[in-house]
């Protein structure tokens, strides 16, 4: 394997029963980057992280993790990567220090490196003030800061992350991602899945899942530049009759509101997208602005998974 390339995959998938979770996925990750999964529930994101962690088989298809087949290699990769769950997964009953002491335990760890790795980790994440309590008492954000902490005692060359900021405050959410990008900095590759734009956008390379279905992979930067589509940004003296006249044009795709404002995507047949929505809005006798405006992440979004369900119905 490509000592570039941190994870690769073949045509993996996964079916329960009659339910195709994960359908023929083919990724590349480099190494010491953040690659992000994004999709709602349902789409197949913690399911390919239990594969490529070896936690569950896949039914076709092959993956390489760190140079180690899965699941065949399970058991000798368990020692080269955290893994981090949506739900906090360590003991309500242990202290803080006692839960680091424990997955200490948990990693093999020399007993010499011990008690070095853990007041690292305490004083890393700011955990030091609370060695001794329990996590029941903890914040949302300290018991996440408590997770992280235990996923890289080992330290990792790979870091799995199954939404890891759902129950945690905007800020600590900031300051979590901080955390990430000092760990890529020292060498490590994390894979992460979430479902908040502002999350994805920061992810070095981003892969869009829909029905357990990869229906897009690149930069977020590239893929908001390549986008299938054109945004046209709305203000109109009434938003809803506005809504009303848009949808009824045929090269419109979306639109969405967002306070006073209406995102238009318009099919890229269209030469100028921003003059066809203001005649289609002086049409229908609605006052209105319109304006040709670039592509956020959830345009991005909304693009490749209504294709996937076009192609799907086709």
């Amino acid at each position: 394997m490509n000592r570039d390339i941190a994870i690769r995959t073949h045509n993996l998938t996964r079916r329960f029963g009659t339910v195709t979770a994960v359908d023929h996925i083919n990724l590349e990750i480099p190494r010491a980057r953040i690659y992000g999964f994004l999709g709602p529930n349902g789409s197949g994101k913690s399911t390919t992280i239990r594969m490529l962690c070896g936690l569950i088989r896949p039914t076709e298809g092959e993956a390489e993790v760190l140079g180690h087949q899965v699941p065949r290699d399970a058991e000798s990769l368990k020692r080269s990567i955290g893994y981090m769950t949506q739900r906090f997964s360590l003991y309500q009953d242990l202290t803080v220090q006692e839960n680091l002491e424990f997955m200490a335990e948990i990693y093999s760890l020399p007993h010499a490196k011990r008690r070095t790795r853990i007041e690292r980790a305490l004083r890393d994440y700011q955990l030091r003030e609370f060695h001794d309590q329990r996590p029941e008492t903890m914040s949302g954000g300290e018991r996440q800061r408590l997770a992280l902490a235990a996923a890289t005692l080992h330290e990792p060359e790979l870091l799995f992350l199954d939404e890891p900021t759902s129950a945690v405050d905007p800020q600590s959410r900031r300051d979590f991602w901080e955390t990430l990008f000092a760990l890529v900095h020292q060498g490590i590759t994390i894979l992460v899945s979430t479902h908040y734009m502002d999350e994805a956008e920061r992810c070095h390379r981003l892969a869009i899942l829909d029905h357990g279905v990869l229906v897009a992979d690149d930069s977020p930067q590239q893929l908001m530049t390549n986008i299938d589509a054109s945004v046209v940004e709305v203000e109109a003296s009434d938003s809803q009759q506005a809504r009303v006249a848009l949808n009824s044009l045929a090269k419109i795709q979306s639109v969405t509101q967002l306070g006073m404002r209406l995102r238009v995507l318009v099919d890229r047949t269209e030469a100028e997208p921003g003059k066809y929505v203001a005649a289609g809005l002086r049409a229908a006798g609605v006052k209105a602005n319109a304006r040709q405006t670039s592509a956020s992440l959830e345009d991005v979004f909304v693009v490749v998974t209504r294709q996937h369900h076009e192609k799907a119905a086709a």
